[in-house]
């Protein structure tokens, strides 16, 4: 068993306790502990509360203090639960085309898009894809994110597949920040099957899920439903047998047409992702179902389309994440919180709703209830910025960066 340990003092500190996981949030339903500290022990919290009252306590017990310097506003650690950043080369030539004029879907079929990325992963050792794993969790560890989901997708064979899950279980031993492997083999169809989705679907279901539930490589399973991709009849089969080999699941969903938030709800996965598509029957629906919608303003971004209708999705009642989506070709920024930012400036979203949509709701998505609050019992993630004022934080859309980052108890990041 680890020593107790106190942090602080904070001059704000949001636990981000007491807030519903669904619905809108006024800025005035935000916790905001003055001159609070946090008493860990054994990487969990064990008392939130007022500073001087856990240092005399501390002192007593002959606690390790480590006492912060001059102003500062404490979060639960970052969670994204939406990333893809298991892969290898660069698409600047296809953000330079977008910029061009040609579409997403036009790109793809003239042979850049997804595929260029697959060719390139494929060609890539294992070790190379561990290493860029390891860079970039390293940055978004730094930007404040303790837990991340990582897809897998750009290998689109079981044997590929597998190269990248083990690329991101291997990468997660050397990090101190959570990742979260999910199999995204449902990405889009492969050449080698010559357009065929079902017959690729079936291979799926008979060489891969069967290999991730062995080695236990993964709990997640995602699937892209769009024009290009799989559509809502020919991905039912392969998910129902995901579903039933006790697989979660979660859809890239509405992205360019509708027809994944439905399946997303009639499949009961945990999140429909994207959504930049969905119309008020969509939202409508999602709403009235436990899926948490999570929008990736990092694609919006990166090809210049709409932003999901998060306002819409929020006063409807659903449960709003943020993700960054970071990958190599629609949201290459990979700035959780500079894009969350600016998501809340075009949506109209308050402080409470933004930063609840990359903490606690974002760890609802991956089904992870230890973390994205701060009291008693949680995973002691931590994010510290310098400032007095926690408004300051999204006011300056991202370039206000953390001043430390503590996972589990442990400073790993100053």
């Amino acid at each position: 068993m680890l020593p107790m340990k106190l942090i602080g003092p904070f001059k704000q500190l949001l636990p981000m306790t007491g807030l519903p996981l669904r619905g809108p949030l006024a800025d005035t339903h935000l916790p905001i502990l003055k001159d609070a500290g946090l008493l860990l022990e054994d990487g969990r919290i064990l008392a939130v509360g007022n500073y001087s009252d856990l240092e005399a306590k501390a002192k007593k017990d002959h606690c390790e203090i480590q006492y912060l310097q001059g102003s500062a506003v404490g979060l639960p650690g970052f969670v994204d639960a939406h990333t893809h950043i298991c892969f290898a080369g660069s698409r600047a030539g296809d953000y330079a085309l977008r910029n061009s004029g040609r579409t997403y879907l036009e790109i793809a079929k003239a042979g850049g898009g997804i595929w260029d990325t697959v060719t390139r992963t494929r060609n890539a050792s294992q070790k190379e894809l561990e290493r860029g794993i390891i860079d970039r969790a390293t940055r978004h560890l730094r930007h404040g994110i303790t837990t991340l989901e990582i897809k897998s997708g750009y290998g689109l064979s079981a044997e590929e597949e597998l190269k990248m899950l083990y690329a991101i279980r291997e990468a997660s031993g050397q990090m101190a920040s959570d990742l979260v492997p999910t199999c995204l083999a449902a990405h889009i169809v492969p050449r080698e099957f010559n357009g065929n989705a079902t017959t690729y679907l079936d291979y799926l279901s008979r060489e891969l899920l069967p290999s991730l539930k062995k080695e236990a490589l993964c709990s997640r399973i995602d699937a892209f439903i769009e024009e290009g991709a799989f559509s809502k009849k020919n991905i039912a089969p392969y998910l129902t047998t995901a579903k039933q080999m006790g697989f979660d699941l979660t859809v890239h969903a509405d992205q360019f047409s509708v027809g994944g938030s439905e399946i997303a709800v009639a499949y009961g996965a945990l999140s429909a992702d994207h959504l930049e598509a969905s119309t008020d029957k969509e939202i409508q629906r999602i709403a009235g179902s436990p899926v948490i919608a999570t929008a990736l303003p990092g694609a919006s971004l990166g090809l210049g389309c709409a932003f999901a209708p998060a306002r819409a999705f929020l006063d409807a009642g659903a449960a709003l994440a943020i993700a960054s989506d970071w990958n190599p070709g629609s949201a290459p920024m990979g700035d959780l919180l500079a894009q969350a930012a600016i998501l809340g400036t075009f949506e109209k979203l308050t402080n409470a709703e933004v930063l609840a949509g990359i903490t606690f709701r974002a760890a609802a998505a991956l089904k992870m209830k230890d973390r994205g609050r701060l009291e008693k019992g949680m995973l002691a993630d931590l994010v510290v910025f310098e400032t007095g004022d926690y408004r300051e934080i999204l006011y300056h859309q991202g370039s206000l960066k953390p001043e430390s980052v503590w996972k589990r108890g442990n400073c790993v990041y100053h």
